[in-house]
């Protein structure tokens, strides 16, 4: 579990629930699109579906300001590292959804020699959203069970 501060435990449930429902609407997203599923993603931002109205706002500066990683499309071996190195640079507490079934499981080019089998051999995932390519409302599904999952944590206990 990702930490909020070394006292938040001891915090009374009301503020508890006032740090949960702060962090659950205030998501900062920084995108990693690797191919087709990124063009969902900025759809998804757009006004017809407006993931803004949900309390996520999409594009930082980068990853230090940034809480929730996306990460859409195909991740191959030699873009891992970065991956990783962009993961380990965000702040606590930190989240990631798994966008489209390139980034889930390899997708269609999971038999090629130098595509990951998943982003979560890299990471840690906390939610997959399927599909090739996955629709925007699919995107909204899958941060609003981030949202659920963010809700139901305790600030500040340790994983």
């Amino acid at each position: 579990m990702p930490t909020v501060g070394p006292v938040a435990r001891l915090a009374p449930k009301p503020m508890k629930f006032v740090l949960n429902w702060g962090r659950r609407y205030s998501l900062w997203v920084f995108n990693f699109g690797l191919a087709c599923c990124a063009i969902e993603f900025v759809a998804t931002s757009m006004s017809r579906h407006d993931f803004i109205r949900y309390g996520v706002d999409p594009f930082p500066e980068g990853p230090r300001q940034a809480d929730l990683l996306i990460v859409s499309g195909t991740v191959t071996d030699k873009i891992a590292p970065a991956v990783r190195r962009l993961y380990d640079r965000m702040p606590d507490p930190k989240y990631v959804i798994s966008f489209g079934a390139c980034s889930n499981s390899g997708g269609p080019y999971w038999d090629s020699y130098c595509v990951t089998k998943g982003v979560d051999q890299i990471i840690p995932v906390d939610v997959y959203v399927p599909g090739c390519p996955p629709r925007p409302e699919a995107l909204l599904h899958g941060i609003m069970k981030l949202q659920e999952k963010i809700a139901g944590e305790t600030p500040g206990a340790d994983a």
